[in-house]
């Protein structure tokens, strides 16, 4: 996929820890960026998934900028999940992958 913000491109296929909502703390393989409606979303891997290629569940997570640091946030606003979900059925070069909410 395009990426837009050149800052991006050192954190692809990097993993990154996140803890959810019980305090787990779950492994991602960052696969991809993209960029809508002026804001920057990660396509994540999660570590565990050893299912093959065609049964990916892929997470989809917003990012934000705090001063040289990027953090993953999930997204809260159905609306604006379907929206960018939309924007990546339109993409050619999107692997054929399910997305997930985290």
């Amino acid at each position: 996929m395009t990426k837009h913000n050149p800052e991006l491109e050192d954190l692809e296929d990097q993993m990154i820890e996140t803890v959810d909502e019980e305090g787990n703390i779950i492994n991602f393989q960052v696969i991809d960026f993209i960029e809508t409606d002026g804001k920057e979303y990660a396509l994540l891997l999660p570590q565990e998934n050893d299912d093959s290629e065609e049964d990916k569940e892929v997470v989809l997570m917003r990012l934000t900028k705090e001063g040289e640091e990027y953090s993953f946030e999930m997204i809260e606003d159905d609306d604006e999940f379907n929206r960018v979900l939309d924007y990546i059925n339109t993409l050619d070069d999107i692997d054929e992958v399910e997305i997930v909410e985290e």
